[in-house]
């Protein structure tokens, strides 16, 4: 009876909600362009989408900053500013989702400038 109750808890286990694997929502680089607004302002940012509608009047540099990226890849500009530690943990509270994998890119920087390629699975 003692080794039917250990399986019963060993199959009743339940990880705690911060231990499970989240699923993050795919989104085309089409659908962020339609947020493209200070309504709903989603960027692109290392093929994570963001939604940054709610940071518009909170972002040091500005909202104008975010609305110019608005809608678009924003790696670039993200990490030519060279964001802090804290403002790249507290970007990840605006994450919604990332590029499908069809669509995602590749990025590198030579010391001078950034510059971003299809992946191979977009090339095909």
């Amino acid at each position: 009876m003692h080794g039917t109750a250990n399986a019963l808890k060993i199959l009743d286990y339940k990880p705690p909600k911060e231990k499970l694997p989240i699923m993050a929502t795919k989104f085309t680089r089409k659908e962020v362009l339609e947020h493209n607004n200070n309504t709903s302002t989603w960027i692109v940012i290392g093929n994570k989408v963001y939604d940054v509608t709610k940071f518009l009047d909170e972002h040091p540099g500005g909202c104008e900053v975010l609305l110019e990226q608005a809608g678009k890849d924003a790696t670039e500009a993200f990490e030519d500013v060279g964001h802090s530690t804290d403002a790249r943990s507290m970007r990840e509270e605006y994450f919604i989702g990332d590029v499908v994998e069809e669509e995602k890119q590749m990025y590198s920087y030579d010391k001078k400038s950034w510059t971003s390629q299809p992946t191979d699975n977009e090339q095909r």
